[in-house]
């Protein structure tokens, strides 16, 4: 407990240390203000927005988007992450199909999804879906071809089936991959959701820093980058307490090493 009160008070100190430099720097004019606007500037811009009730709508329409393209990305990754580590010939025949759309750039189905679903919520979902998709399709996929084949073959010989397998064996040895996989998407769906309002949309966060930019407006765009990160420190800091709940095996990092 001790160290971890020593760390945060580290943190603490080097947030101080970064956003009083910048401050100090903006003040004496070495930090050009237009380009890196003052933190206490960029405070202010948070306040006033989060003291306006209508930006908690924005909030919300970003908020929709990354939640159901987090949710629906991981659903349709793990399923087929675990159908093709599972079936080693279909892997086979459709990898040259998933190497291609990966290897496509998000960012140029942007517009094809809002010729596709409008400039409305789903739009942006599809985005972040196909964004979340492959990095949990892909953590899956290996984590069950990581299982053990003695644990496989004690299963199967104890009369286990196949969906035996399945729930005892497969997810809980692909769970770790699934699991760091989820913190990884949670960035991607967030960006997945802001192109999509940065390219078109009429509300969101996304939304508030193109209108910010197109102003020239530097203490917005910042605030809102600001903003989203405190957002997916948010989601990352739930996946923290879900992960500790579900990998229960898995020792925790503040844990004392064992002594003989």
């Amino acid at each position: 407990m001790h160290v971890l009160k020593n760390e945060r008070a580290m943190q603490i100190a080097l947030a101080i240390f970064i956003f009083g430099g910048w401050q100090l720097g903006v003040m004496t004019g070495v930090i050009d203000k237009f380009f890196f606007p003052a933190p206490s500037d960029i405070g202010l811009q948070i306040w006033n927005w989060v003291s306006d009730p209508s930006f908690f709508h924005h909030v919300v329409i970003t908020l929709t988007e990354t939640v159901l393209g987090y949710i629906i990305g991981t659903m349709l990754g793990v399923a087929a992450g675990v159908w093709l580590g599972l079936s080693p010939m279909a892997a086979r025949i459709l990898d040259p199909f998933i190497k291609g759309f990966n290897a496509i750039p998000r960012v140029v189905l942007a517009p094809i999804f809002v010729l596709w679903l409008g400039l409305g919520l789903w739009s942006k979902v599809a985005l972040a879906v196909t964004l979340v998709f492959f990095i949990t399709f892909f953590n899956a996929m290996q984590g069950v071809r990581e299982v053990n084949p003695a644990v496989l073959a004690n299963a199967r010989i104890l009369g286990a089936k196949r969906s035996d397998l399945l729930v005892h064996v497969y997810f809980p040895a692909a769970a770790s991959w699934i699991l760091s996989s989820l913190r990884t998407s949670v960035g991607f769906a967030v960006v997945g959701a802001i192109i999509g309002e940065y390219l078109g949309a009429s509300a969101g966060l996304g939304y508030l820093i193109a209108q910010a930019e197109g102003n020239f407006n530097s203490v917005g765009v910042f605030a809102g980058i600001i903003i989203l990160a405190v957002f997916v420190l948010f989601i990352d800091r739930l996946l923290d307490v879900a992960e500790n709940r579900l990998i229960t095996w898995r020792p925790r990092a503040d844990a004392k090493p064992a002594t003989l």
